[in-house]
């Protein structure tokens, strides 16, 4: 069974008056099939921890470990990552100019798998995928996310899940700016690719109504850089009735 390891992380990054510290020792194990939904206020380290995993070059890990299956994830370059089962949906998905979303998603499938794929399956692959996520068959040759809506472009972060097949994915607010079908669609996407491979999930979100979709194992409440509680879905109900008040101090961490 896979295993993500996160263990005393500390992590910093620069800003104008000098370092800042984000994340100050945080915990967490995610096994292959568990989905954990990661919640707290603005400023809590959220993203942070998502873009350290991810090997995001603006966050300096100053203390503790990541670990896949027992390798330092720390030691490995972003392509490595990649290549060893991480996936990253990001908040703010990118454009590529002059790559097309299914060049894009082969050559990334063949780096993965160390061979291409064979054309005709792949292409038969890619559209079956994008009907189920009520994409319009024309963005397979459209460059990624270039024109994309923000809903268009989460939709694309899920083909690329679903596709792609990676050990664990780290979701970062992949709900923002849904409006209700469009986030009934992702999250559809997101449980049929965890339901094919049962792959580990980290579910990064302010709110609880991608929840109503898909259900977490585990919830974790980050404040001030740290997990101040953990507990099951029951916890993320407590929250939508009582917000993060009682967790919030005299520390802001951005």
């Amino acid at each position: 069974m896979s295993v993500l390891e996160i263990r005393d992380l500390h992590v910093t990054v620069q800003v104008e008056d000098g370092t800042k510290e984000i994340l100050r020792g945080v915990d967490l194990t995610i096994r292959e099939g568990e989905i954990h939904a990661i919640m707290g206020p603005n400023g809590s380290g959220k993203s942070t921890l998502a873009y350290t995993i991810a090997g995001h070059p603006k966050y300096t890990v100053t203390g503790g470990t990541i670990t896949l299956d027992g390798e330092d994830v720390l030691t490995m370059t972003v392509d490595a990552r990649a290549r060893a089962g991480l996936f990253l949906a990001m908040q703010y998905p990118v454009e590529i100019p002059g790559v097309t979303n299914t060049n894009f998603l082969r050559t990334a499938k063949t780096a993965i798998d160390g061979e291409a794929p064979a054309i005709r399956g792949w292409i038969k692959d890619i559209r079956e995928t994008m009907g189920k996520l009520r994409m319009d068959k024309s963005f397979a040759e459209r460059n990624v996310n270039e024109g994309f809506s923000g809903g268009e472009k989460k939709r694309n972060e899920i083909l690329q899940l679903e596709l792609l097949k990676p050990k664990f994915a780290v979701l970062d607010e992949t709900d923002s700016g849904l409006d209700v079908d469009a986030l009934k669609v992702v999250s559809e996407g997101v449980n049929r690719a965890h339901e094919a491979t049962g792959l580990g999930i980290m579910l990064i979100t302010h709110y609880t109504r991608i929840l109503r979709y898909i259900t977490p194992d585990f919830v974790h409440v980050f404040v001030a850089g740290r997990v101040a509680e953990e507990g099951g879905p029951e916890l993320a109900e407590r929250l939508e009735e009582e917000g993060y008040d009682r967790f919030l101090t005299d520390t802001v961490v951005g």
